[in-house]
């Protein structure tokens, strides 16, 4: 068997091995979160308040379909095709037709 110095080794291994686990976890956080307030930060600057309340109300529901407008409103923001703030109205559209895209599923039932 292990001797009590065996032992207090391979615990302060295993020790230092969680610790690195963790470091690197809140790392990931941090960065997580700080890229998270630069998104937010760029959509303030591109969407009316009402807009950007519509685009948080949708992250709830479909996060996937919020996080795609999102980085496609932040990619023409960079591209600098909008001159000015997007309105509700003008966010409503965008979403029609991304949900129009994806909507056209066609369904084939064939019976014997």
């Amino acid at each position: 068997m292990y001797n009590d110095e065996e032992l207090d080794l391979i615990r302060q291994r295993k020790l230092a091995e969680m610790q690195q686990q963790q470091a690197a976890q809140e790392a990931q956080e941090e960065e997580r979160a700080t890229l998270e307030a630069q998104k937010q930060t760029i959509l303030r600057q591109i969407l009316t308040e009402e807009a950007r309340q519509r685009l948080a109300n949708i992250k709830l529901v479909r996060p996937q379909l919020a996080e795609s407008v999102e980085v496609r409103l932040i990619q023409l923001a960079q591209q600098g095709s909008l001159s000015e703030k997007l309105t509700d109205a003008q966010l409503k559209d965008i979403l029609r037709k991304i949900q129009g895209q994806k909507r056209e599923t066609k369904v084939d039932i064939r019976r014997l």
